[in-house]
């Protein structure tokens, strides 16, 4: 199957404890994790202000998750996004993963071992 990098960038709502925050990262990690995904990275991107109000807020927390994913996992995880009432708004970006060609390989071995010496 083929594997591609997606973002996801989705947004709790502002009334959210930092516990409850973090519950809700937690939730979405251990989610992908346990469907396969991989390079997971997550920033924490902190309170903002909304462009315009969305469900009577005004400010959202945003959250952005980085990783590489089989694609039937990305439906699983807006599923439970669309269905949570702390998540006021969610976008996934897919991107192809970069194929790395024998003289990228070459040029990086060769950068190592001239850095061992």
């Amino acid at each position: 199957m083929k594997q591609f990098i997606y973002e996801t960038m989705y947004i709790l709502r502002s009334d959210l404890t930092e516990e409850q925050v973090e519950k809700a990262i937690t939730k979405y990690k251990d989610m992908l994790q346990e469907q396969g995904a991989y390079n997971l990275e997550i920033q924490h991107r902190g309170k903002r202000r909304l462009a315009y109000e969305i469900n009577d807020q005004r400010e959202g927390t945003y959250i952005q998750m980085n990783y590489q994913a089989p694609p039937t996992q990305i439906a699983l995880l807006e599923r439970a996004m669309r269905l949570s009432e702390e998540v006021i708004r969610y976008l996934t970006v897919k991107q192809k993963v970069p194929k790395t060609t024998n003289t990228d390989t070459q040029n990086q071995s060769e950068t190592v071992a001239a850095s061992v010496e």
